[in-house]
């Protein structure tokens, strides 16, 4: 059965585009018709930028038109914190690439997400690590003005704590602050576990909170707040049903590299292999998620790189080291 079949089957959404696109396109072993896909790398990973051009692409790829930056850095999980600066200028320059915004444009910063659920905890610890300085044009010094973007940050918590919809407190502030954009960090869902925490993904169509994880909430996108929106996400959980399907594909591969064994499961039925992770997983609801221990760690470190990197694209003017002596 192909993975693409396997996760509609299970209703998995691919969070990262990046992901959606070497799946399709390793399935089809063709380029994707409205498509275009570039790379490069630098000192600590990879960076990949996923163009969605045309209506027909979107519908193949499952994603809105628009640009999908993906900065991959296995680095970040490592306590190097050299390597994490490199990260945050590259996700700096990325971010400052698509951000189209003049010199005295406001944004608003709105950290995504359940503040008591580590996994989920993404968008509020970079809202702990970012400047707001929207009020210093009222209460801060004079020399501030034209170095200093004004800038607001929100974290509004989830539907189970504040029992209203998050787009709709964003709404409310985004009509009261009218600022000229909206930078939203969330927690995604990945394919793969090598992107847990890993993995940086800046997009400029909006987002879908919790679609990842089966939990959509109205999104946060140009249509509904009138401005555009930058999300930027990072995966941090992974669907336990995707990693029981990635066990049993390298089982075959190394069963099939034998002739007498490959014989005996040539007749095995996809759909009762997928029966069978379905049983395992039935107390779940087939909706377990995947996150590793170290996963505190993992947020800290980069909730301090989104901010920081935020922080470099939004005020390019003021130096980095400069920068976080504000934030402390």
């Amino acid at each position: 059965m192909k993975r693409s079949e396997f996760l509609k089957r299970f209703g998995i959404k691919l969070d990262m585009a990046v992901e959606a696109h070497d799946l399709i396109r390793g399935e089809t072993g063709r380029e994707i018709p409205g498509v275009k896909m570039d790379k490069q790398t630098f000192s600590q990973g990879e960076i990949t930028v996923i163009n969605i051009m045309e209506p027909l692409g979107a519908q193949i790829m499952g994603k809105p038109i628009g640009t999908y930056i993906t900065i991959d850095a296995p680095v970040i999980r490592e306590n190097n914190k050299l390597a994490h600066k490199e990260v945050t200028a590259k996700l700096a320059e990325q971010l400052g690439s698509i951000l189209n915004l003049k010199p005295e444009d406001s944004a608003l910063l709105v950290g995504l997400g359940n503040w008591n659920a580590t996994p989920d905890a993404l968008g509020p610890r970079v809202i702990h690590y970012s400047l707001a300085t929207r009020h210093l044009r009222k209460y801060g010094p004079q020399e501030i003005f034209g170095v200093l973007r004004p800038v607001s940050a929100l974290a509004p918590g989830v539907l189970g704590i504040t029992g209203i919809e998050t787009a709709e407190i964003i709404k409310g502030v985004v009509d009261r602050v009218q600022p000229n954009l909206v930078i939203a960090i969330d927690a995604l869902a990945a394919q793969s576990v090598e992107r847990i925490g890993t993995s940086i993904q800046i997009a400029n169509t909006g987002i879908n909170p919790g679609s990842g994880v089966g939990n959509i909430r109205a999104g946060i996108t140009q249509e509904f707040l009138g401005v555009p929106v930058i999300a930027i996400g990072v995966p941090t959980v992974v669907n336990a049903a995707t990693i029981a399907q990635s066990v049993l594909d390298q089982f075959m591969q190394q069963i099939n590299q034998n002739p007498v064994l490959a014989k005996t499961v040539a007749n095995l039925n996809p759909i009762s292999v997928d029966q069978a992770i379905k049983n395992v997983l039935q107390p779940y609801q087939e909706n377990l998620m995947v996150t590793p221990k170290e996963i505190d760690d993992l947020i800290n470190n980069i909730g301090k790189i989104i901010a920081a990197g935020i922080g470099q694209a939004l005020h390019p003017s003021v130096a980095p080291e400069d920068l976080e002596m504000l934030v402390h």
